[in-house]
């Protein structure tokens, strides 16, 4: 027998996120003005191949740049997932092309930890209460609904 895989976590945006924030954010990224860290995804759709953009918030660590999906398993994370990690991310008119490899385990919680306590006010109402002051043990319980994605510049 083999074994039944994980059930998809994902959250889908409301309303208002979906028609007006983030549209908003996307606007001011491609002018070229980054909000806390934003920039414009563009991936390939798994589907028709057509350029799939949302925006999204790049976390820099040190030399490290990260993408974290606050909502789950989006359309954005399969369809990264399903073109090799290949992406692009954009703001204003400067595009950098990224190959992301996803994040197991352990080594996501300081990830985890830095994204909360950069975008806590923002996407803290995704990760069930836990914050950037959460132990190692709590962090962990909820890093299998959030991939991680460490990102290489192409």
């Amino acid at each position: 027998m083999g074994t039944t895989p994980a059930p998809r976590h994902y959250r889908a945006p409301g309303w208002f996120t979906k028609h007006v924030f983030n549209r908003a954010v996307a606007g001011l990224t491609r002018l070229g003005i980054s909000v806390l860290g934003s920039r414009v995804l563009e991936v390939k759709g798994r589907k028709t191949g057509a350029a799939r953009r949302t925006p999204v918030n790049l976390l820099v660590l040190g030399d490290a740049r990260y993408l974290v999906s606050p909502r789950g398993d989006g359309q954005w994370v399969r369809n990264v997932r399903a073109d090799g990690g290949r992406l692009d991310l954009l703001l204003g008119r400067h595009r950098t092309h990224y190959v992301a490899t996803e994040l197991e385990g352990s080594a996501k919680i300081p990830v985890l930890r830095a994204y909360l306590k950069r975008w806590k006010a923002e996407v803290g109402v995704f990760f069930d209460g836990v914050g950037p002051e959460a132990t190692d043990d709590e962090v962990a319980a909820i890093a299998p609904r959030h991939p991680v994605f460490v990102l290489t510049q192409q």
